[in-house]
């Protein structure tokens, strides 16, 4: 069973990221976003996703980067396609994975959101150990934020549409929703 304790996730790496900003309320935090991300893409491994976290990414070392250049950008959470997690952000502080978004007429979902990002693309299956990991920090945060009910889940497509497609089609919300209502019902959540 995950834990967290001021805001860390026991069981991952912590590698603090300069982005970030404080939360106004931190008893606010109502939803969780769920994001792909590689670097380049398409391409699993490495540190290419980890430096972009920490401000670290060398933009020239491929063309695809130039788009980053000056990008400030974080997330609290990475899942590796192995089931490893890092964490850049603390919970309690607003991560800047949302951009420009509104969930439910409710604009600036940093403010209120919990970002976590699947290393993977939008067209390629996210792992068996992707979604056993999501599944238990999914149930953790629904824990420790009784704001993040099942409804308040969601994709980055689903808050920004149009400008955003992940975590794509391959994900498999069904059986993501369905291994989290069964876990809850078996861990009396």
């Amino acid at each position: 069973m995950f834990s967290i304790s001021s805001g860390w996730l026991a069981q991952a790496q912590h590698f603090p990221s300069p982005y970030f900003s404080p939360r106004e309320l931190a008893d606010d935090i109502s939803l969780l976003v769920i994001h792909n991300i590689s670097l380049p893409a398409g391409q699993f491994g490495g540190n290419c996703i980890h430096d972009l976290f920490l401000g670290q990414l060398d933009c020239n070392a491929h063309a695809s980067f130039n788009d980053l250049q000056g990008v400030e950008v974080s997330a609290h959470c990475l899942i590796r396609r192995d089931g490893r997690i890092s964490q850049y952000v603390s919970f309690d502080d607003k991560a800047w994975h949302a951009g420009a978004s509104s969930f439910r007429a409710r604009p600036r979902c940093n403010d209120y959101s919990i970002g976590i990002e699947l290393e993977g693309t939008d067209d390629i299956c996210y792992t068996a150990e992707q979604y056993q990991q999501l599944i238990a920090l999914t149930l953790c945060l629904q824990n420790k934020f009784p704001g993040i009910i099942m409804s308040h889940i969601v994709g980055h497509c689903d808050i920004a549409p149009g400008r955003k497609t992940d975590p794509g089609p391959v994900f498999d919300w069904q059986y993501f929703r369905q291994c989290l209502t069964e876990q809850a019902t078996r861990n009396n959540i």
